[in-house]
């Protein structure tokens, strides 16, 4: 974005509400990370401590969210570069 056009104070005024959206985005992707490992995973409420099977299932979980949301980042940074090539052509 380019904030140029902008006085200092509508700039860090910009960039507070930039840097609370992401802040927002980052708790939300991390709740839905807890909320569904835990409800896939966490099934024997007898002990306070996660078993063996629980916590292999937590880390499969984790590892293949979080590789999930990097392709979908990676495919959207491609897409929105590939949108940025063809409007500076027009």
């Amino acid at each position: 974005m380019d904030f140029s056009s902008m006085s200092s104070a509508e700039q860090a005024h910009m960039t507070r509400v930039i840097e609370r959206k992401q802040m927002q985005d980052f708790m939300r992707m991390y709740s839905s990370l807890v909320e569904r490992c835990f409800n896939s995973c966490c099934n024997d409420f007898t002990s306070k401590a996660l078993s063996s099977k629980e916590e292999q299932c937590v880390l499969n979980c984790t590892d293949k969210f979080l590789k999930h949301s990097e392709r979908v980042g990676a495919r959207f940074a491609e897409h929105n570069a590939e949108m940025m090539g063809a409007s500076a052509q027009k």
